[in-house]
């Protein structure tokens, strides 16, 4: 797979994405779901990522209830991560070989983050640390529990990834995306799109 290239700035993806069993293009900037990350002129998001994705995820079962969202610009609003639905006091586990990079709160929320070196940070929130700092942690074990607090109504575990400082999409780093799931428009439209 063929990752990012920085155009003015903004990193977009340049390769066909497959999400359960379909191809498709990358959204363009700003987009619901979209692939590349936001930053400085010049900002180069393409080293780490270029390895092949192999992370696991952080909870058995992940469900996607809110995707990952660039937005326009270094400071404009957008959703810097996914959201996986998770229950409180449930484990996390770490998608990969790592170290404990930070374990404490931030703002309201407690966060953990791991740096999976070559510039590559994760992030997780809310989330308690069971891992102290500077520790190394091992794909598959568990280096906290979901906490309250963060930006969801319900329980969720918020996981973001930044390679030198900018975000990107979390899907780049994980082994596999989580099963799309169609469901049906309505009565209506069925009879809608058979007359076309």
């Amino acid at each position: 797979m063929r990752w990012a290239r920085v155009l003015g700035g903004v990193a977009i993806a340049v390769a066909g994405w497959l999400v359960a069993g379909s191809s498709g293009a990358a959204g363009q900037v700003g987009a619901v779901g979209q692939v590349g990350a936001v930053g400085p002129p010049g900002a180069a998001v393409d080293a780490a990522a270029s390895s092949e994705a192999s992370w696991a995820w952080p909870v058995p079962s992940p469900e996607i209830v809110a995707p990952y969202v660039a937005p326009a610009s270094a400071y404009s609003a957008g959703h810097r991560g996914i959201d996986l639905h998770v229950v409180t006091g449930a484990t996390v586990s770490a998608p990969d070989d790592a170290v404990v990079r930070f374990s404490g709160v931030v703002v309201d929320r407690s966060v953990l983050t791991l740096d999976h070196g070559g510039g590559v940070l994760s992030s997780y929130e809310p989330v308690v640390g069971l891992v102290p700092v500077g520790a190394p942690v091992a794909r598959g074990a568990v280096m906290g529990t979901a906490a309250t607090g963060g930006h969801c109504g319900d329980a969720c575990l918020h996981v973001g990834v930044r390679i030198d400082g900018q975000y990107v999409s979390p899907l780049l780093f994980f082994d596999r995306v989580p099963p799309a799931v169609l469901l049906p428009l309505g009565p209506g439209y069925a009879r809608g799109w058979a007359r076309r």
